[in-house]
């Protein structure tokens, strides 16, 4: 009798599961969402130091990183993204910074991994209550590229794993809230 009290109970317990969705954290009333264009915020004419030898500049990566964010909403499926007339949400955002810092060198101080960062602010609006959701400064999306060996990459293909690495963060915390 207390064995099979035992695996009632038990079976109760693995039944119920722990409460785990993938539905929208953000709102059950919102569905659709606009992704305003990222702005590049990126001061080009910033003076290097030390600590800042490895800043860079790549015109048009803003409309990347919008596009980038777009089709992954499309691909995540929990907002419609629309117009901004019509969308429940509005998310902007700007690129701050793009970074590319050295990670290892070779036996003569060459350079042979280099991780790439993209840093934006952004923020995510309630078009209909006139709030803010939430809004998070410095969020980045990064990638590592090696420049010998089997390894190797070019440097552009880093740059898209980045913008793709930044939206799929940008739209999990959209959908998550976490």
């Amino acid at each position: 009798m207390k064995k099979n009290l035992f695996f009632i109970t038990l079976s109760l317990i693995v039944l119920s599961g722990c409460g785990y969705t993938t539905r929208s954290a953000v709102s059950s009333s919102g569905s659709s969402i606009y992704v305003e264009n990222f702005v590049n915020k990126i001061d080009i004419a910033k003076e290097t130091s030390d600590e800042a030898v490895y800043y860079a500049y790549r015109p048009g990566m803003e409309s990347d990183i919008t596009r980038q964010i777009i089709n992954r909403f499309i691909y995540d499926g929990n907002y419609l993204v629309t117009d901004a007339k019509n969308a429940h949400f509005l998310l902007k955002g700007q690129l701050v910074e793009f970074k590319r810092e050295p990670l290892r060198y070779d036996a003569n101080d060459n350079v042979i991994e280099y991780r790439l960062s993209l840093v934006t602010n952004i923020e995510l609006d309630d078009n209909r209550q006139g709030s803010v959701v939430w809004q998070e400064s410095n969020f980045a999306g990064e990638s590592t590229y090696r420049t010998t060996d089997q390894y190797a990459k070019p440097e552009n293909t880093a740059i898209k794993e980045a913008v793709d690495d930044l939206a799929r963060r940008i739209v999990e915390r959209t959908v998550e809230n976490w």
